[in-house]
């Protein structure tokens, strides 16, 4: 398993719709190396887009806030519904040092394949909910900053231009 440098605001790949992947040994050594990249970040959620390959793959570790949590693992996800409301402040690996509170659903289904074939489905809310529709919005090309007013971006632009200028470096 290899850590993968996590690409930063203004790396193109960050906006590209993530494509389907079929479930064989790439793929699940793939999988390994985004774990491991998730936990040597201490991140929450990593999206196939933030290590640079547009697939349609994310992880949701909630191990960092409950010691027991595994890793899940969501491949060729797709939000079967979703429900309620709620505002949390959120960050993103791709965007380090930048928070903001961000409304989203606070309930969601998610219907998915894990790294072993095996489909799935889960009910999420709370964190779990907001880490699945994070990395959700990641994989279709959608960034927490699309969530922010303009007043906000107007704020961190700064912050942004200088990530935009180490992605290109």
């Amino acid at each position: 398993m290899a850590v993968l440098p996590i690409v930063l605001y203004g790396n193109p790949v960050l906006r590209e719709k993530s494509q389907p992947v079929a479930i064989d040994q790439s793929t699940k050594n793939f999988v390994a190396d985004m774990i491991a990249t998730l936990k040597d970040a201490q991140g929450l959620g990593l999206a196939a887009n933030q290590v640079g390959k547009a697939s349609r793959i994310f992880l949701a570790d909630l191990s960092p806030l409950e010691p027991a949590e595994d890793v899940r693992v969501f491949i060729n996800p797709q939000i079967i519904e979703t429900s309620g409301s709620m505002e949390y402040e959120e960050g993103c690996l791709s965007f380090p040092d930048i928070f903001y509170r961000i409304t989203r659903p606070e309930f969601v289904t998610v219907r998915a394949t894990d790294a072993s074939g095996k489909e799935f489905e889960v009910k999420a809310d709370g964190i779990l909910a907001r880490v699945i529709l994070h990395e959700y919005d990641h994989i279709d090309g959608k960034l927490f900053i699309d969530f922010f007013s303009p007043m906000a971006k107007e704020m961190i632009s700064g912050k942004l231009k200088k990530l935009k200028a180490a992605s290109a470096a």
